[in-house]
């Protein structure tokens, strides 16, 4: 089916500002839709009220409205575009849920506006719970027994009868907003009243509790001719219980039989079918452990943070794919393009593990509530890919920019097993180090898997990391080990520490003995055909697929995950800084460890390496690619942290010097350059230590502002009123 030429100007929805459950995947697909859609010839007209996001920038489409996503101020924008079509699926929630205010307005009726893709019946029968169901138990899919509630009455009625535990799902909401498990009436009350209150729509799923189940996605496009095909499976190492936002997710799924996958990827199929998504979208199932017994959960009738990651996994463009079929294309007419050579049809097929790690915002808001369940906490990911689930793993771990590089954590050292098990029992973001402090301690796997629900297979992969470590530490400097544990994922930082030596040693004994990792391309296609790509991961194998070219090149650091204080803007100055590298003839490469950003999108650079943004890792490919220099000022925090190491291994930072960071970053630097322009400032000194601290503070009087050198958005800043105060805060 050729695409539509009845349609010319197509009006398509953003997702306004990045909030918990909502960030910058949207950006992403967004872009990639209003791009796609202008290559097939169509006006696009945009409306979104992001300043930091690629997708407001003048270039993505012919208009940019930057207005509140309201009814109110999309109708003036209809008034005057009169656009021919709509497109809101690309736009999280609030561009589907503003889809549905404008159809219930009448106003697109009114002039004409045909909505595309996924229209209004398949996005009410995805997102009403109780259209849902009635449609799950015609097409004869299992959902856990659930009933639609208006009042608080009547879920206490319901679960009088039901019984605890049960979940709360408010319909119409994002991220698991307001929902939450009840063990009791009390408790029900309270979660079900915020969650009616916080429903557009003033309903809420009351359902009976299928925590501790596996939780597998399944990523599905389907086009307006009923072909349809699964993108990539997803499995999560955190059973059913906490938001698959909030999980450590891999893929492909680790611990399914090829029944239980086949099952699954059927039912999937059959959902997307029956409820008629033309584009992308996620369907959520819960698999018993012990038995075949499954559940559908939900369907997100529209692309989410799963697509932008199983995007980056496969290398397969959800978005851009789902925009064409938006407007009458089919996946057996769309090339894919990443291959260029086979279509949108085939499924991609992939030969490592792929991990996502959520990043959190604990380490500002360290008195906030850690505990993780129905309602999304993270800022944003990383997902790191490696030829072993452990290197996938440690990669994954040491691209968090937690202060870890391995799956330790300080604090965890000296607790005693019982202070362990209650960390374990908490099920909050830092549960993983505790499992693995728990094993290192000698003790069994079965107690967690009983605690926690977490499939042996994944606790059996941990426990290998621990005998590795185990080893090193019993055979010093032994080359075979090191091998195995590059092999595995093991940072030089990690076996420095360990050998009692230094990073750098480590690395002078690995090139020694010619232990540097290669690159493997990720053509959605397991080396099947030829592929057009430039998009690799590092791993320690012997045939390198990255192979440097013979032009001028630079490599621009990328910032990393998502949180509190660095977000999609350095992403908007990463592309920028590309785009202009490439314009001026350069080559352009950029490193970046974000799933959900434009900049990790494998048709904005010349090269992507998919690393963590480590000295390490970035070395690396600097070894490899050998460019004329890196610019660090585009990739926030994270990338202007990285300068001294670099220049330190002699590599040439562009922009902005080494020297000249320094003085703008070290508040030291900075206050002696301030006091030599002879610039007033407030009274105040650089300490280093708790003493130093107490004798300045008395010096210039009670309250004081202390802040750390090199943080970003005022990250460990506090007003300090007494001596006690000061005590614990530089302790």
């Amino acid at each position: 089916m050729p695409k539509r030429e009845d349609i010319h100007k197509i009006l398509v929805i953003g997702s306004g500002p990045i909030v918990i459950g909502q960030a910058a995947e949207f950006d992403y697909a967004g872009s990639q839709a209003c791009q796609s859609l202008r290559e097939e010839g169509y006006e696009v007209i945009l409306i979104n009220s992001n300043p930091a996001t690629i997708m407001t920038d003048t270039t993505i489409a012919d208009r940019v409205y930057i207005e509140p996503i309201t009814l109110d101020f999309a109708k003036r924008v209809i008034y005057k575009e009169r656009p021919d079509a709509i497109l809101g699926s690309l736009g999280g929630q609030t561009g589907l849920n503003l889809v549905v205010d404008l159809h219930e307005d009448g106003i697109l009726d009114e002039f004409g506006v045909e909505i595309l893709g996924t229209d209004l019946q398949a996005i009410n029968r995805a997102e009403d719970r109780e259209l849902f169901r009635a449609l799950m138990q015609e097409i004869e899919e299992p959902v856990p027994e659930s009933t639609i509630v208006h009042t608080v009455e009547e879920a206490v009625q319901f679960c009088q009868k039901l019984g605890y535990p049960v979940v709360v799902r408010p319909a119409y909401t994002l991220g698991g907003t307001g929902g939450g498990f009840a063990d009791n009436e009390k408790e029900l009350r309270e979660i079900c009243e915020a969650g009616l209150k916080i429903s557009p729509v003033h309903q809420c799923l009351i359902e009976q509790s299928i925590a501790g189940y596996k939780e597998i996605e399944y990523e599905v496009m389907r086009d307006a001719n009923n072909n349809a095909i699964v993108v990539c499976n997803m499995e999560n190492v955190d059973p059913v219980g906490i938001h698959t936002g909030d999980s450590i997710v891999v893929a492909p799924v680790q611990t399914l039989t090829d029944h239980e996958n086949q099952m699954l990827r059927s039912a999937s199929l059959k959902i997307i079918r029956a409820l008629k998504i033309c584009g992308g979208c996620n369907v959520q199932l819960a698999l018993d452990p012990k038995s075949f017994k499954y559940y559908v959960i939900e369907v997100n009738p529209r692309v989410s943070r799963s697509s932008a990651l199983a995007s980056k996994a496969t290398g397969y463009p959800i978005a851009k794919i789902s925009a064409k079929l938006a407007v009458g294309l089919t996946l057996d007419e769309i090339l894919n393009p990443i291959t260029k050579t086979s279509y949108a049809c085939f499924e991609p097929a992939i030969d490592y593990v792929v991990s996502k790690f959520a990043r959190f915002p604990f380490d500002k808001f360290p008195n906030a509530d850690r505990h993780l369940g129905t309602q999304m906490k993270a800022t944003g990911e990383v997902m790191s890919i490696g030829r072993t689930m452990e290197e996938s793993l440690l990669k994954a771990v040491r691209s968090l920019e937690m202060k870890v590089d391995h799956l330790e954590k300080k604090e965890m050292l000296d607790l005693s097993d019982e202070e362990l098990l209650e960390e374990i029992k908490k099920s909050d973001d830092t549960r993983i180090f505790a499992i693995a402090q728990w094993l290192r301690n000698g003790n069994s796997a079965e107690t967690i898997h009983e605690i926690t629900k977490m499939d042996p297979f994944f606790l059996a992969h941990i426990q290998r990391i621990i005998d590795l470590e185990k080893q090193l530490k019993e055979h010093p400097n032994d080359i075979a080990l090191l091998k195995e544990a590059k092999t595995y994922g093991f940072s030089d930082s990690y076996i420095a520490r360990i050998w009692n030596t230094t990073p750098k040693a480590i690395y002078d004994l690995r090139k020694q003995n010619h232990i540097i990792p290669v690159y493997k391309m990720v053509d959605t296609c397991a080396g099947e055909f030829k592929s057009a790509t430039p998009y690799f991961y590092s791993t320690y194998e012997e045939e390198n697929e990255s192979i440097p070219s013979n032009k001028k090149k630079i490599v621009v650091l990328g910032s990393g995950p998502i949180r509190i204080g660095q977000g999609v803007e350095f992403d908007y100055a990463t592309v920028h800084c590309v785009e202009t590298l490439r314009n001026e003839g350069y080559e352009a490469i950029i490193i970046n460890n974000n799933p959900e950003t434009v900049s990790t999108d494998f048709s904005i650079s010349d090269k992507l390496y998919f690393e963590p943004l480590t000295t390490e890792d970035v070395m690396h490919v600097i070894e490899l690619e050998k460019p004329l220099g890196v610019i660090v000022q585009f990739g926030g925090q994270t990338a202007i942290n990285l300068a001294d190491s670099l220049v330190e291994h002699g590599v040439k930072i562009l922009g902005t010097s080494l020297e000249d960071i320094d003085r703008a970053e070290d508040r030291h630097e900075f206050e002696e350059m301030l006091h030599k322009l002879d610039i007033p400032q407030p009274k105040g000194e650089t300490a280093t230590t708790v003493e130093e601290a107490l004798v300045i503070a008395n010096k210039i009087g009670y309250p004081v502002l202390v802040r750390p050198s090199y943080v970003l958005g005022g990250r460990a800043m506090e007003i300090v009123h007494n001596d006690d105060d000061l005590k614990v805060y530089m302790a």
